[in-house]
């Protein structure tokens, strides 16, 4: 005998809207599979009276979003609000009602996570938020299963795919910044409003979900350091080809060895987001559009890459689907899961991180400028790799590639770069990732 799971629905805007009808497609197969029938019966929104789609139900639709995390023929909420204000209030009187909550909400997990699964476990029930870290790949849940009893040593990817997606246009075409910003725009990958994207905003987000999970540690999202895309430009990326390079927004978090807690200490944690260099046979580098890729390293699996779409409405609404019926399967089975994140990460300043990199800069062209450069990076501990040099009689533009240094020692040796009569400028600075 099929079983009936209610389902209220707080939000119908872009993504909400393909999640309901992604709902309504493919109700009955789900309920050939699983045994189990999702009944959509309440829809909060601002105005009730705006036209929809012609797959939802105009009676559905509710102006008080307490109709539906109070409703007592509301067995599972999907939260697609978005933001940590109304939203948080709404998904914690969901949990303390009794409901088990489906969230899409990056932001809300990732500044809020511990508090709400520590809710959740209180009262019962289930908070799933697959579609809060990279849409439709399925990530979360592999970490939270199937990776529960490994040691994690990195996640590192690419989990922004608008960014991935100008990136993408901006190597390949040659668009600028802002044509590449248009199109995304335009094609509905960006929101009018981008600035969470193209600034790492929401990338930091999602290596914060994925580190806590990852390493059983709450990594607050404000200790995950970001650098943006903006002011990328052309030679940005005529530079990085001739270096047999592409650019891509990463986000990186590892954990280092804790060196006086033996094996098995929790270790401190670096997270960050930025544009780096990516070699060209790095499978990252073949990541393109509004792809997104994750890899995974532990200690006994070793490398683990996780591949698939990271923006638009339908991706994301297919992970949200999938998380409603595993909610409403352990809602039927009497049960729910924990969330396994411990207590909050100690993390490692950015400062003391390791990269190599490449530097840009416009020197005088004059004898012996090129050895003093050189050798303001070396009294810093940063050794330079490769340089190349061009330009006119008068000045030249160079880049180094610099052998793996801790970034305090480059920031130094720049500050000092920047007080020399003959260079001109520092133009671009770029993590480099082996």
């Amino acid at each position: 005998m099929r079983k009936h799971v209610r389902i209220g629905l707080l939000g119908c805007g872009t993504v909400g809207e393909a999640f309901a009808e992604l709902l309504v497609e493919r109700r009955a197969a789900v309920a050939d599979v699983s045994d189990i029938t999702l009944d959509l019966v309440r829809i909060a929104v601002r105005d009730p009276d705006k036209p929809r789609s012609s797959a939802l139900d105009p009676k559905l639709f509710t102006g008080d979003v307490h109709d539906v995390v109070k409703a007592d023929d509301v067995d599972v909420v999907v939260e697609l609000i978005g933001g940590t204000g109304p939203a948080g209030e709404l998904v914690r009187t969901a949990l303390s009602s009794g409901k088990s909550v489906v969230t899409a909400n990056k932001e809300l997990i990732a500044s809020q996570g511990p508090e709400l699964f520590a809710e959740a476990d209180a009262a019962g029930v289930d908070l799933f938020f697959e579609a809060a870290a990279v849409a439709a790949v399925p990530i979360l849940r592999p970490i939270r299963e199937s990776l529960l009893a490994e040691d994690v040593r990195r996640v590192v990817g690419i989990i922004n795919g608008t960014t991935n997606f100008m990136l993408t246009r901006m190597m390949s075409d040659g668009l600028s910044f802002d044509e590449a910003l248009a199109e995304a725009q335009r094609l509905g990958y960006a929101e009018p409003d981008a600035s969470a994207d193209i600034e790492g905003a929401d990338a930091a987000s999602k290596i914060a979900i994925l580190a806590s999970l990852a390493f059983n540690q709450a990594v607050p999202v404000d200790g995950v350091s970001r650098e943006g895309i903006v002011g990328l430009d052309r030679e940005d990326f005529e530079l990085a080809a001739r270096f047999g390079f592409v650019i891509k927004l990463l986000a990186v978090a590892e954990r280092f060895a804790d060196p006086t807690g033996g094996a098995d200490a929790p270790g401190a944690i670096g997270a960050q987001v930025f544009p780096a260099l990516v070699a060209r046979d790095h499978p990252l580098a073949s990541v393109r559009d509004s792809f997104n890729a994750v890899f995974v390293t532990t200690s006994a699996a070793g490398e683990l890459m996780f591949y698939g779409h990271g923006a638009g409405p339908r991706p994301s609404a297919s992970a949200v689907l999938g998380d409603v019926v595993g909610a409403a399967d352990q809602l039927l089975r009497g049960r729910h899961r924990h969330i396994p994140v411990g207590p909050t990460a100690s993390l490692r300043p950015a400062r003391e991180l390791v990269h190599s990199y490449y530097v840009r800069a416009d020197v005088d062209e004059a004898p012996g400028v090129l050895s003093e450069v050189t050798g303001v990076f070396g009294r810093h501990g940063v050794s330079i790799r490769t340089v190349d040099q061009r330009g006119s009689e008068q000045q030249a533009r160079v880049v180094f590639i610099t052998f793996p240094a801790p970034e305090h020692a480059l920031d130094s040796a720049l500050s000092e770069l920047s007080e020399l009569a003959h260079v001109r400028g520092v133009h671009r600075v770029l993590r480099i990732h082996a």
